[in-house]
Parts: C-alpha cells; sequence; structure tokens
C-alpha cells in the first residue's frame, strides 16, 4: 500500500492541475460576444439620437451649416456633405457601424487580444456623450469657415489655440486632416505623403495648398479626433495604415539627415468642457499596449458593462 502512496499523489497532483487549467479557460470570445451584443444597443441609441437632434454638437452641425450656406452659397455642397455627419448618414457613423460588422469575423484581427480591444473601442465610441464631443470638429470647421462670425464649441478660439501651441494650423478643414473617415494619407510621385480628401471633401484643397503629412506633423493644430478621440475612432487597419505613413516619413528624413517626430508625439492644447467619458480617454501618443492596459482596466469599471452580465464582468476583470 506504502509503495502505491507516491503513484497516488502524482494522480491527484496531474487532477488538480487538470481541473485548475479547465478553470482558467480563455474568456475573450464570451467578451468580444458581449460587447457585440452592448455596442448594438448602444448604436441603435447612437442612431436614435441623432435623429431626434438630441445630441447638442450634432443639432449645432445642422444649424451652422444652414446659417453658412445662406451667407456663402458658393460653399453649399461641401457645406450638405458636413451636415451629415449630424445624421447616420455621416462617414463618422458610417465607420463605426463598418467596424462593428467586421468584429463578426476574427480573420479581420491579428489575435484575439486586438478582436477584443477593437471591440472594446467601438463599445466606447458608440457612446453618446463622446460621440457628441467627436462632432466638436466638423462643427469647428464650419466655425472656422466663418470666420468667426460662429463660435467654436469643446474648444478655445483659433488664435488662442495659435498662440498656445505656436502653430497655426494647415487652414479650412484642418480639424479633419488626419482623420481617416474624411481622407487619406497617399504617397505622390517623389514618395511624400500628401493628404488626400474624400469625395466632396476635396473642396477644401481650395483654400489651402496640398498638405504634406512632414509639414504637418509639426504644425497641426488641436483637434478632437487627433488629440484625444483617435484610439477609440480608427480600426486596427487604420492604425497600422497611420503608423506605415509615420514610419516611411521618418525614414526619408532619417535619409536627409533630419530628425522626424510623430504628429502625436506632442498633445495639442485646445480642448474645453470634455465629457467625463472623453478626459478619461487615452492619450494620443499611447503605445497599443499601454492603451489596452488602461482601456482594460476601465472597461471592467463601466457599470453598464458589468450590470449587465455579472459573468462577463468577472471575464473582463480577469483580462485586465
Amino acid at each position: 500500500m506504502v509503495g502505491h502512496l507516491p503513484r497516488v499523489l502524482t494522480l491527484i497532483t496531474v487532477l488538480f492541475v487538470t481541473l485548475a487549467l479547465g478553470g482558467c479557460g480563455d474568456d475573450r470570445p464570451e467578451q468580444i460576444a458581449k460587447y457585440q451584443q452592448l455596442t448594438q444597443q448602444r448604436l441603435d441609441l447612437l442612431a436614435s439620437s441623432l435623429d431626434n437632434n438630441q445630441l447638442r454638437n450634432a443639432t449645432l452641425l445642422k444649424q451652422y451649416t444652414r446659417v453658412l450656406a445662406q451667407r456663402q452659397s458658393d460653399l453649399t455642397p461641401l457645406l450638405e456633405e458636413l451636415a451629415k455627419d449630424a445624421s447616420t448618414e455621416g462617414p463618422m457613423f458610417k465607420s463605426l457601424t463598418r467596424r462593428y460588422k467586421d468584429l463578426n469575423d476574427s480573420a479581420n484581427f491579428i489575435d484575439l487580444d486586438q478582436q477584443l480591444a477593437e471591440a472594446q473601442n467601438i463599445y466606447q465610441a458608440a457612446d453618446t456623450s463622446l460621440y457628441n464631443d467627436m462632432l466638436s470638429d466638423p462643427v469647428n470647421v464650419v466655425a472656422d469657415m466663418s470666420k468667426g462670425q460662429l463660435a467654436r464649441v469643446n474648444a478655445i478660439s483659433r488664435e488662442a489655440e495659435a498662440l498656445a501651441n505656436g502653430t497655426d494650423g494647415s487652414g479650412a478643414g484642418s480639424q479633419l486632416v488626419g482623420n481617416p473617415a474624411y481622407g487619406s494619407w497617399q504617397n505622390n510621385s517623389s514618395g511624400t505623403s500628401i493628404w488626400a480628401w474624400y469625395g466632396m471633401y476635396a473642396m477644401f484643397s481650395n483654400f489651402s495648398r496640398p498638405i504634406g503629412y512632414g509639414s504637418w506633423s509639426g504644425n497641426r493644430g488641436y483637434s478632437y479626433y487627433n488629440d484625444v478621440g483617435r484610439y477609440r475612432y480608427t480600426s486596427p487597419k487604420q492604425a497600422s495604415s497611420q503608423a506605415k505613413t509615420f514610419e516611411q516619413t521618418k525614414k526619408r528624413f532619417n535619409s536627409q539627415g533630419k530628425r522626424f517626430d510623430s504628429p502625436y508625439a506632442k498633445a495639442r492644447t485646445g480642448s474645453t468642457s470634455l465629457s467625463r467619458q472623453s478626459t478619461s480617454a487615452p492619450k494620443a501618443n499611447s503605445t497599443t499596449q499601454s492603451a489596452s492596459r488602461k482601456f482594460r482596466s476601465s472597461y471592467s469599471k463601466d457599470s453598464s458593462f458589468r450590470n449587465s452580465s455579472s459573468r462577463t464582468s468577472r471575464g473582463v476583470r480577469r483580462g485586465k
């Protein structure tokens, strides 16, 4: 009997290890599925809020574009396009719904960590308060085009911003430059990355010379997207494209013996009266790893997620 004791102890140890491993199963697919369910609810609420004029900045965007179109009729096509962001027909809302659809296919992501991070980002980006802050960019574009006749929202004045940052921005539409919902960085024949507007937004090109990534990086002004919301309102593929543009530009500058810093290395001064959801967002220059850690911590404390499913909430807390 004594001779069999070591063997019995070994079997018991193996059993406990097996049970322990079984109890620590991967709960990321469950978390992703739960975020998908909750995000659909948020997207429905956001769509309803836009349709019923319940977002302040969406209402202002409609009013601003209508007022400026009456004063400058030649801008009507561009202003009508900008006004779409006050509805579900705008590029920002469509971007969220497209990213939400992409969540259904794990093949769109490098691994489960990236898919979970994207699920978390879309869930937060669809929040009505945060989305209202995001709309401050197109509102302020129209405000600046009015030459001060219409006031900026959630941001200091154009003059105060230029003084605080020591930059003069990139002309009309500058708050939208860098935001993949409105355009993209494209290489010209010399290998320089130039901002290319989508569709009707190309009318902004009439107000300024081509915007090069290199010069824009050091001279850009404040915008909600670039300085606050970029992490949440950028898909993994878009983030990868942005990183590629940076690396290519940095390599070109290095070959010329020049230093080049990321356009997000230094946040610009300019935001005011942002929602709690925005003020708790990761900084635009956060690395993917550190930002992911912050998000996992903040999402685990999100009451709407926690109350919806105690089982999933425990999974989120373990994933911090």
